[in-house]
C-alpha cells in the first residue's frame, strides 16, 4: 500500500474564495488546475515528488476535469510530452528533479525550445541545490540561458508561487517559449495559505477531443534548414515579447526602503532568507518590510535592462544576491550598467561566497562586509556580536566534546532488503579479493558509507553498468555494477544492458529488485507487483507480473541470469561468487529480490492492526542477542550495519568490551542471524515469535516447550 494523499487530494478540489492551506509544492499542483492545464507528466524526485504523486492518485478528479496525467519512464519522456504544445493550443506541465533530471531531458528540451510552442508549456524543476541536496551541485540557470527558455524563481510564499505558476503559462503563450519554474527545497516545503480559485477544465482535453490533427507545418519542426530561422526568432521576436510581458505583468517586484542610497537585487527564491538576515541588522521589520530598497527577481531570465538600470541609477551601492556559480545574473547586470553608462558600484561575489547555499548565517556575513564598505554608518556591531557568539558556541561545544561532532551519514533503512546483498558482497570480497564496483543513483548508493564503503563511481541514474565499460578492458577481475529496478527501467536497460550485450562485455550486474522506485517515494515501475486495491482499480490479473525484468533480459540475449532472495545471505554470497568466477563469457546478471521494507511495513501494519482488532491470531518475529554468548567482537555490526544493531555494556563483569544488542526498531527481517550463519560468526543470535491471540495448538506447543526447557535447566 503506497502512501495515501487523500488529504492533499481534497485540497485540490477547493473552489473560488476558499482558503488553501499546505506546502508550496501542493500549491503548485493546485495552481496548475486553476490554469486550465490539459496534460501533466513528469518523473519523481526530491523535492517535487508530491506534485506528480498527488495527481496520479487523484486520477478520477483529473479525469473529471479533462486533464491527462502520466507518470513517465524518465525525464526525457516527460520533456517530450511538451511536444503537444508545439502544434496545439493546449497548456501542459511537466516536473522533475534538477539538475540531474534536466540533464536527462536536455535533448527533448533543446528540440522543444527551437520551434517554440503555441500552447503554454511549463517545466517545474526541483532546484536541489544547497545543504539539503542529494545530487551534484549545479544550477538550472545555465540550461535556460543556452536554450533561451525563460526561468522563474518565485518568492517562497504561497500566493506568489501560485501567481507565478499562473503567469508562467501566460508568459509562455505571449512569447511562444517554454518556461522553467525552479523551486528550491525550502520553497517546496514552505507552508502557508492562499485564496483558491475554481479549477478550470481545458478547452481541449480528455473530455473535449479534437476531430482532426493539426495540419502539417514544416516551420514547427526542429529540423534544418528552418532551425536557423528559429534561432533568429528566439532573439528578435520571442525575447522582446517575453520582456514586454514581464514588465506589463509586474512579475518582478520592487520594494522601496528609507535607505534609498543603497539597493539589493535578489533572486526571488532567496527573498525569505535575505529578509531574515536584514532583520538581524534592524533593517527589516517582523512583516518583512525592508529598510533597503529591494528588486526581487521572480523571473531571473530574461532580465529587463530598463528595470535594472532604473533601480540602480543614483544609488551609492547595489548588492546582487545570487546563489551559486557561475554568477550569471551579476555578470549580466554589470554588463547592462556598463552599456548604459550607469556608474553605480555593483557588489556581489566580492562580499558573498562564490559557491554554496546562502543560508541566513552566510548572508549575515556578506551583508556585514557590504555595509561596512558602503553602508556609511548603518549599524553592524550587533551582528558582529551575534556572529562571534555563534563561533564561540561552536568552539565551546568542540572543547566539551573533545573535537567536532561525529558524522552522521545517511543509512539504509532498518530491514532494508539491499543490506544483505552488500553483506554477501563483503563476504565474497574476503574470499576472492576486491573488485571495481560501479554504483548508481538510488537507495543502494548508501552502501558507499560505512560499514560497506562500496563504490568507485556514480555517473547517473541507471548508468552504473555503462560506467564500467571502460574499466572492464583493463581489469583482471570482473567489475560489478549495482543498479536498482527503478534505475533499470529509467536508463539502465538501454544505456547499460543493451550496450553490454551488443559489445559482448564480460561483467557482473546486480539488480536490486525491491518492486518500486524506492529512493523517490516508492512509486510504481513496470515490474511493480499488483496490490489487491490496485488490481481491482486497474483490472489487473491476480498474479501480477513479477518476472518482467527477467523476461526482458532474456529477450535481450542475456544467457547467465540468476534470481536470489535477498535475505538468504549464504545463497546470495554463493551466487555472486559464481558470477565472478564462472568461465562463461558475456554479461552475468544477479537479480536480488526483496520488497522494499518501508513499503512492506506500510502494507502490513494496517492488516496487522485490523487482525488484532478482530481478535485474530497475529505473529510478530523478533531477534535478539544472548549476552552470555556474545564475545563483543561486533563482526555482525561490521558486516550488516543494521541500525537496530547497537552495543550495550555487558552484564558479565569479566567482559570488558560492550556486547551487541537488538533494539526495539527491529522489523524481524532476520539479516543479523543470516549474516552470523553465512560468515560463521558466533551463535549468539536468537529468534522469538511473539504470538497475540494464540490458538489451541500455540498454547499446547508453548506448554511442551516450557516443560522441556525446565527439564534441561539445572535445579
Amino acid at each position: 500500500m503506497e502512501r495515501s494523499f487523500e488529504q492533499e487530494i481534497r485540497s485540490l478540489r477547493l473552489g473560488a474564495g476558499e482558503t488553501f492551506h499546505g506546502e508550496g509544492i501542493l500549491a503548485v499542483t493546485k495552481a496548475l488546475l486553476q490554469s486550465g492545464v490539459s496534460y501533466v507528466g513528469g518523473y519523481q524526485g526530491a523535492p517535487v515528488s508530491h506534485l506528480l504523486d498527488v495527481m496520479v492518485q487523484a486520477r478520477e478528479d483529473m479525469r473529471a476535469l479533462g486533464v491527462h496525467v502520466e507518470a513517465c519512464a524518465n525525464e526525457a519522456a516527460a520533456a517530450a510530452m511538451l511536444g503537444a504544445s508545439i502544434m496545439y493550443p493546449v497548456r501542459g506541465a511537466v516536473t522533475w528533479k534538477s539538475i540531474v533530471g534536466t540533464n536527462v531531458a536536455s535533448d527533448a528540451l533543446s528540440n522543444l525550445a527551437s520551434p517554440g510552442v503555441i500552447g503554454g508549456a511549463l517545466i517545474v524543476v526541483g532546484e536541489d541545490y544547497g545543504e539539503g541536496a542529494s545530487v551534484i551541485q549545479e544550477r538550472s540557470h545555465a540550461f535556460a540561458l543556452k536554450s533561451q527558455m525563460w526561468l522563474m524563481d518565485p518568492r517562497p510564499n504561497l500566493p506568489t508561487i501560485v501567481h507565478c505558476v499562473e503567469q508562467a503559462f501566460e508568459l509562455s503563450e505571449a512569447s511562444n517559449t517554454p518556461v522553467m519554474l525552479e523551486l528550491r527545497i525550502r520553497a517546496c516545503h514552505v507552508r502557508g495559505s492562499f485564496v483558491a480559485k475554481d479549477n478550470r477544465s481545458p478547452a481541449i482535453g480528455t473530455h473535449a477531443l479534437l476531430a482532426e490533427p493539426a495540419p502539417f507545418d514544416y516551420e514547427r519542426l526542429s529540423h534544418p534548414p528552418v532551425t536557423f530561422g528559429q534561432e533568429r526568432k528566439k532573439i528578435e521576436v520571442r525575447l522582446p515579447a517575453a520582456r514586454r510581458f514581464i514588465a506589463a505583468a509586474g512579475l518582478n517586484e520592487h520594494f522601496d526602503g528609507k535607505h534609498a542610497h543603497l539597493g539589493l537585487i535578489v533572486q526571488g527564491g532567496l527573498y525569505n532568507t535575505l529578509i531574515r538576515a536584514l532583520q538581524q541588522f534592524g533593517l527589516a521589520d517582523a512583516y518583512g518590510r525592508s529598510h533597503i530598497p529591494l528588486l526581487v527577481l521572480n523571473v531571473v531570465y530574461p532580465l529587463l535592462p530598463e528595470q535594472v538600470t532604473t533601480f540602480c541609477a543614483g544609488k551609492r551601492s547595489v548588492l546582487v544576491v545570487e546563489e551559486g556559480q557561475p554568477d550569471f545574473i551579476e555578470l549580466e547586470i554589470a554588463a547592462t550598467l556598463r552599456r548604459t553608462g550607469v556608474t553605480t558600484p555593483l557588489r556581489g561575489k566580492d562580499v558573498l561566497p562564490a559557491a554554496g547555499e546562502y543560508t541566513a548565517e552566510v548572508l549575515l556575513g556578506g551583508l556585514k562586509r557590504w555595509l561596512d564598505a558602503d553602508g556609511e554608518g548603518l549599524p553592524t556591531e550587533a551582528v558582529q556580536v551575534l556572529l562571534d557568539g555563534v563561533d564561540g558556541s561552536r568552539k565551546r561545544a568542540a572543547a566539551v566534546l573533545g573535537g567536532s561532532l561525529p558524522p552522521r551519514p545517511p543509512n539504509l533503512c532498518t530491514g532494508c532488503p539491499e543490506r544483505p546483498v552488500f553483506a554477501a558482497l563483503k563476504l565474497v570480497q574476503r574470499d576472492i579479493g576486491p573488485m571495481h564496483i560501479s554504483t548508481d543513483i538510488g537507495c543502494h548508493a548508501l552502501a558507499t558509507f560505512e560499514p560497506f564503503s562500496f563504490g568507485n563511481s556514480i555517473l547517473g541514474y541507471g548508468m552504473s553498468l555503462a560506467s564500467g565499460a571502460g574499466v572492464r578492458s583493463f581489469q583482471q577481475r570482473r567489475p560489478v555494477a549495482i543498479m536498482g529496478d527503478g534505475g533499470f527501467w529509467h536508463n539502465g536497460l538501454l544505456s547499460g544492458v543493451t550496450s553490454a550485450v551488443l559489445n559482448r562485455d564480460d561483467g557482473v550486474l546486480v539488480i536490486m529488485k525491491n518492486g518500486y522506485t524506492s529512493a523517490t517515494g516508492t512509486q510504481d515501475v513496470v515490474s511493480t507487483p499488483a496490490s489487491e486495491s490496485r488490481r481491482v482499480a486497474e483490472g489487473r490479473s491476480a498474479t501480477g507480473d513479477e518476472r518482467t525484468i527477467e523476461r526482458t533480459l532474456e529477450g535481450l540475449g542475456v544467457k547467465w541470469l540468476k534470481t536470489v532472495h535477498n535475505y538468504r545471505v549464504a545463497k546470495v554470497r554463493d551466487t555472486l561468487r559464481e558470477a565472478f568466477t564462472t568461465r562463461q563469457p558475456g554479461l552475468k546478471v544477479v537479480i536480488a529480490e526483496g520488497e522494499c521494507q518501508l513499503e512492506r511495513q506500510r502494507r502490513l501494519k494496517p492488516l496487522r492492526a485490523r487482525a488484532l482488532k478482530e481478535g485474530r491470531r497475529v505473529v510478530r518475529t523478533r531477534y535478539g542477542v544472548d549476552d552470555e554468548t556474545c564475545t563483543g567482537d561486533h563482526s555482525c555490526i561490521r558486516l550488516s550495519g543494521c541500525p537496530s544493531l547497537i552495543v550495550k555494556p555487558s552484564r558479565d563483569p569479566l567482559k570488558r568490551d560492550p556486547v551487541a544488542s537488538v533494539d526495539a526498531g527491529c522489523v524481524g527481517c532476520g539479516l543479523c542471524g543470516e549474516v552470523a550463519q553465512a560468515a560463521a560468526l558466533c551463535p549468539s543470535f536468537w529468534r522469538a515469535d511473539v504470538i497475540v491471540n494464540p490458538n489451541l495448538w500455540d498454547r499446547l506447543l508453548d506448554r511442551w516447550r516450557r516443560a522441556v526447557i525446565g527439564w534441561l535447566q539445572p535445579a
